[in-house]
Parts: structure tokens; C-alpha cells; sequence
């Protein structure tokens, strides 16, 4: 899974996002960003390319370890 924050003070409505990634940004209206913070990892490449394309640097893509009972099969 891949976790997103995005700086909402920071966004300023370019919609980069919402083009390169629609299936985790849209815009709701002319300034709100609506997005999934947690994205599937198959996402990945989009939201690196989202990321890098935001004017404003407001996307953080962070990768997030799955825990460890997930992993082994422990409970």
C-alpha cells in the first residue's frame, strides 16, 4: 500500500494530479482536491509521476510496510 499526504494549505488547484492519477485525485469544484491517502500499490508509478508534476511540491508519496503478522501469516 502507498500512503499520500498532500499540503492542502500548499495546493493551489492545478489539477496536475487529477490528470496523471484520476484514479486516487479529482477536483471538487475549482480549488478542492479530494484523494485517497491510501493507494493501491499498483498506483505507484502514477503518483511518483503526480507527485513530480505538481507545481507547488504539495504530494508526498510514502511507501508503507506491511506489518509483520501480515507478512508471516501471524496473528
Amino acid at each position: 500500500m502507498v500512503r499520500l499526504v498532500v499540503d492542502l494549505n500548499r495546493c493551489q488547484g492545478y489539477a496536475q494530479c487529477a490528470f496523471l492519477a484520476p484514479e486516487v485525485f479529482a477536483m471538487h469544484g475549482e480549488e478542492g482536491l479530494l484523494y485517497n491517502p491510501e493507494a493501491d500499490e499498483g498506483q505507484r508509478e502514477k503518483l511518483a509521476q503526480a507527485s513530480a508534476a505538481c507545481p507547488v511540491q504539495a504530494i508526498l508519496v510514502e511507501a508503507m510496510d506491511a506489518p509483520a503478522e501480515a507478512v508471516s501469516g501471524e496473528r
